[in-house]
């Protein structure tokens, strides 16, 4: 897509907000004035862009229910953004170029526009009722919306990340931090989006795969930026993460390897889950007897791109070793970790199983 292209597009994106934007006026006017200073200091607008250009692919045209849907998506992401900027989390200054809100109008006042947005979103989502689709399907992706927007989605991923500042994350919970804080709303947007057209429950899913998988290649590229990138360029500070004492991808495995994963999520897509794959570490040398592993489980789809599904419990089993601590675990982002040590004998048996998936691997363990 040409540059042109793209920004006619979040022109005719930005248009369509207006109609929803509430007016500066009344006792409450700071309030909204702060709504709207959030909600027109640009952006890339990808979350509703997402969303319209899914419910096209599967056949969708009604605007009076896709463009509430649309607005709402930008209030939550909106909101999301003024309520991380604030003193008590990440503490910046500036947000695309522009004061931040809590700079702008004060810390409480930043505090409401916030909550403000988040109300304002769901009364938008809401409008879609007055539309001429199915009712059923705006209620599914209202369901979408509050999962995905809330505890077990977006506000989850923040306060694990908020809880586990300046402390050592691992692999697992640093990637249910980036499905939950990062991916969540970008599901959102191509499920809903999905839902209004009426695609099928396999196709919301795959939809909610591809959406996992972009939201984690962004996550890791904007690390990558807090690193590397140009604040003048990305408009907003850099060494945040490192202010902040943040694990973060790159922290855990480094530039290059952190470029290579943001290639293969923006180039592999998963598609449904289709089996379990085992894979271990072993802090760079070869398994040894009596040798600490850390074992991962991961759920594939058919042509062995990660799936990044949660929930889904995964019992783990040795014959030759034995697993230090829990040996269930809930897939988070589409892996499980475990600890496993080798034992006396020249090979260990590895089997794991989870919601009707088997899979197992042998390991060969060399001498000490």
């Amino acid at each position: 897509m040409s540059k042109d292209k793209w920004q006619e597009k979040i022109q005719n994106i930005e248009e369509g907000f207006i109609p929803y934007l509430p007016k500066e006026e009344g006792y409450e006017k700071t309030v909204l004035e702060a709504v709207n200073y959030s909600i027109n200091a640009g952006g890339k607008r990808l979350r509703p862009m997402f969303l319209y250009e899914t419910y096209s692919m599967f056949g969708g045209t009604d605007e009076k229910a896709v463009r509430p849907f649309m607005m709402a998506m930008e209030m939550i992401h909106t909101y999301s953004l003024v309520h991380d900027d604030l003193p008590a989390m990440d503490n910046d200054d500036y947000r695309r170029g522009k004061l931040t809100t809590h700079k702008k109008y004060g810390e409480a006042m930043g505090i409401l526009a916030g909550d403000a947005l988040l109300n304002l979103a769901y009364e938008t989502a809401f409008l879609a009722f007055d539309s001429k689709t199915d009712k059923q399907r705006i209620a599914n992706a209202l369901k979408v919306l509050g999962k995905k927007a809330g505890i077990y989605g977006m506000v989850g991923g923040q306060v694990v990340d908020v809880e586990n500042n300046g402390k050592f994350v691992d692999e697992q919970m640093l990637h249910y931090v980036y499905k939950n804080k990062t991916s969540a709303l970008i599901e959102a947007s191509l499920m809903i989006g999905a839902c209004l057209a009426g695609a099928s429950q396999d196709e919301v899913r795959i939809m909610e795969n591809v959406g996992t998988a972009i939201g984690l290649a962004f996550q890791i590229q904007d690390d990558i930026l807090d690193i590397s990138g140009d604040e003048k360029v990305i408009g907003k500070p850099v060494h945040s993460d490192e202010k902040n004492e943040k694990s973060t991808y790159p922290v855990l495995h480094g530039m290059e390897e952190s470029r290579k994963k943001v290639a293969e999520y923006t180039v592999k897509t998963p598609g449904v889950p289709e089996r379990l794959d085992i894979t271990y570490f072993e802090s760079g040398k070869p398994a040894t007897k009596n040798d600490l592993l850390i074992v991962y489980v991961r759920m594939l789809d058919k042509q062995g791109v990660l799936c990044p599904v949660n929930g889904i419990p995964v019992e783990l089993s040795v014959q030759g070793g034995e697993i230090v601590g829990p040996t269930s675990y809930p897939l988070e982002a589409g892996v499980a970790s475990f600890l496993v040590r080798t034992g006396e004998i020249s090979k260990i048996n590895i089997n794991a199983t989870g919601k009707g998936f088997s899979t197992r691997k042998s390991l060969k363990v060399g001498k000490e």
